[in-house]
Protein backbone atom coordinates (compact mmCIF):
# COMPACT_ATOMS: atom_id res chain seq x y z
CA UNK A 1 0.00 0.00 0.00
CA UNK A 2 1.47 3.55 -0.80
CA UNK A 3 1.48 6.31 1.50
CA UNK A 4 -1.70 8.14 0.53
CA UNK A 5 -3.80 4.92 0.05
CA UNK A 6 -2.41 4.10 3.86
CA UNK A 7 -3.71 7.88 5.08
CA UNK A 8 -6.67 7.76 3.46
CA UNK A 9 -7.37 3.88 5.21
CA UNK A 10 -6.70 5.70 8.69
CA UNK A 11 -9.55 8.62 7.72
CA UNK A 12 -11.72 5.61 6.98
CA UNK A 13 -11.45 4.11 10.34
CA UNK A 14 -10.87 7.56 12.13
CA UNK A 15 -14.08 8.23 10.22
CA UNK A 16 -15.85 5.46 11.43
CA UNK A 17 -15.34 6.04 14.83
CA UNK A 18 -16.58 9.45 15.13
CA UNK A 19 -19.77 8.17 13.11
CA UNK A 20 -20.32 5.52 15.82
CA UNK A 21 -19.63 7.58 18.42
CA UNK A 22 -21.98 10.43 17.49
CA UNK A 23 -24.52 7.79 16.68
CA UNK A 24 -24.29 6.60 20.33
CA UNK A 25 -24.27 9.96 21.78
CA UNK A 26 -27.12 11.92 19.32
CA UNK A 27 -28.71 9.56 17.68
CA UNK A 28 -28.21 7.91 14.17
CA UNK A 29 -27.93 10.75 11.47
CA UNK A 30 -28.69 9.27 7.56
CA UNK A 31 -26.71 11.80 5.85
CA UNK A 32 -23.78 11.17 8.39
CA UNK A 33 -23.40 7.58 7.42
CA UNK A 34 -23.93 7.89 4.10
CA UNK A 35 -21.24 10.04 3.96
CA UNK A 36 -18.76 7.21 5.54
CA UNK A 37 -20.29 4.58 3.06
CA UNK A 38 -19.11 6.83 -0.06
CA UNK A 39 -15.66 7.59 1.89
CA UNK A 40 -15.23 3.87 2.23
CA UNK A 41 -15.94 3.21 -1.63
CA UNK A 42 -13.53 5.53 -2.48
CA UNK A 43 -11.05 4.03 -0.13
CA UNK A 44 -11.56 0.87 -1.42
CA UNK A 45 -11.35 2.41 -4.88
CA UNK A 46 -7.84 3.61 -4.25
CA UNK A 47 -6.86 0.42 -2.44
CA UNK A 48 -7.55 -1.77 -5.63
CA UNK A 49 -5.98 0.72 -8.12
CA UNK A 50 -2.81 1.07 -5.88
CA UNK A 51 -2.54 -2.74 -6.20
CA UNK A 52 -3.27 -3.69 -10.11
CA UNK A 53 -0.22 -3.25 -11.93
CA UNK A 54 1.50 -0.31 -12.58
CA UNK A 55 0.80 0.20 -16.78
CA UNK A 56 -2.72 -0.13 -15.98
CA UNK A 57 -3.27 -3.17 -18.23
CA UNK A 58 -2.06 -6.64 -19.05
CA UNK A 59 -0.11 -6.79 -21.96
CA UNK A 60 -1.71 -8.26 -24.97
CA UNK A 61 -0.41 -10.74 -27.65
CA UNK A 62 1.82 -13.76 -28.11
CA UNK A 63 4.02 -14.76 -25.31
CA UNK A 64 7.38 -14.83 -26.13
CA UNK A 65 9.83 -17.19 -25.16
CA UNK A 66 12.64 -19.96 -26.68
Amino acid sequence: MSGPTKAMSVITVAALVLTTAYTVALGSSGWLWFGWVVLGMVTIGMAAADGSDSTGARRRGRPTGP
